[in-house]
């Protein structure tokens, strides 16, 4: 019987099961753009979610209408996947308490997640939870995943232990907002390309954010490429993000950079296929050691292959139909060109 496990009993059954998101966080503000990102996500399927934004995108003096927009676009129709999200103001915020109790009245049952923005400590990230928490109580919802930006010095001081929380499933790095923080101390290249890459001041934040939220099952979001007009260079932006600084998820801010992060965070039609194959043999074998293309595998290599063909699945990439149907029998949407 061992041997119809799924991979997320075989090889992971000791562990708390990390969450699959989609490789691409989508912001938007402006109530055109979110209509339009809603319309897109329709057209391409659940491959990247969509983040309202309560914080930035609201006009001031007008919070509590953007509130009650977002609260109304998340339960629209045109939310068809349950793949939307809202960022919040953050906790100190005069506004903060007035979102979380719009939104959550209003959506909670729609929303995917709420973001929690600029806290200063892991102290303000337990009150922002416990907040929002209290909320969904209240309002007889339950209660929703919540994901923290790191922007703040006292953020990155405390990542570990915001990523410790059992509440947070996901670690964002707010770029623009971390090197303003330095009060003119970082130059301004260091929120473009290729500076993002390069200031070590930045590169460190990028690397504690990851090494942090991996070490605690969560997801790391790399931060915003700014440079929206120029496709090459956000897709080669994205492949660092995720090949060299760990990232499994990323902003977007335009349209025009959902299709080349996904494509960049997706793994090749070789690596697929390798992954699939190898599988498949390991489930045959009741996941047992075994030898593939004159080389031992075990446990500690089949995690890694799934790994691979669950970014597939979460890119949209066609998979062999044997291994779509044994570890993926409902397929999402695939990409459109």
């Amino acid at each position: 019987m061992s041997a119809l496990l799924h991979p997320r009993q075989a090889l992971f059954g000791h562990e708390a099961v990390r969450p699959a998101l989609p490789v691409v966080d989508h912001y938007c503000g402006v109530e055109a753009r979110m209509r339009k990102s809603l319309a897109l996500q329709a057209e391409l399927g659940p491959v990247f979610d969509i983040t309202l934004d309560a914080e930035d995108g609201a006009p001031v003096g007008g919070e509590a209408e953007h509130a009650l927009l977002i609260a109304e676009l998340a339960t629209s129709p045109a939310n068809r996947f349950g793949r939307v999200g809202a960022r919040v103001h953050p906790f100190c915020h005069a506004a903060f308490e007035a979102d979380v109790d719009t939104l959550i009245a209003k959506a909670g049952d729609r929303l995917a997640y709420l973001m929690i923005p600029k806290p200063e400590s892991a102290e303000d990230v337990e009150r922002a939870v416990a907040a929002i928490d209290a909320a969904c109580e209240r309002h007889a919802q339950p209660r929703l995943p919540l994901q923290v930006l790191i922007e703040t010095h006292g953020a990155l001081r405390e990542v570990f232990r915001i990523a410790a929380h059992p509440r947070i499933e996901s670690l964002s790095f707010g770029l623009m907002d971390f090197v303003s923080a330095h009060g003119g101390a970082i130059p301004k290249t260091a929120m473009e390309l290729p500076g993002q890459f390069e200031h070590p001041l930045v590169v460190r934040a990028k690397l504690e954010i990851a090494a942090a939220a991996h070490a605690f099952g969560k997801t790391p979001s790399h931060c915003v490429v700014t440079e929206f007009r120029d496709a090459e260079r956000l897709a080669a932006a994205a492949r660092r993000a995720a090949r060299e600084f760990g990232y499994t998820r990323m902003w977007s801010i335009h349209p025009d950079q959902i299709r080349p992060i996904v494509e960049a965070f997706a793994p090749a039609a070789d690596e697929v296929a390798e992954a699939a194959e190898l599988l498949l043999a390991a489930r045959a074998a009741q996941w047992a050691p075994i030898s593939f293309h004159d080389r031992l595998h075990d446990r500690a290599s089949y995690r890694y292959f799934w790994t691979v063909l669950e970014r597939a699945e979460r890119t949209g990439r066609a998979l062999p139909d044997a291994a779509r149907s044994a570890f993926f029998p409902v397929a999402i949407g695939v990409i459109a060109e």
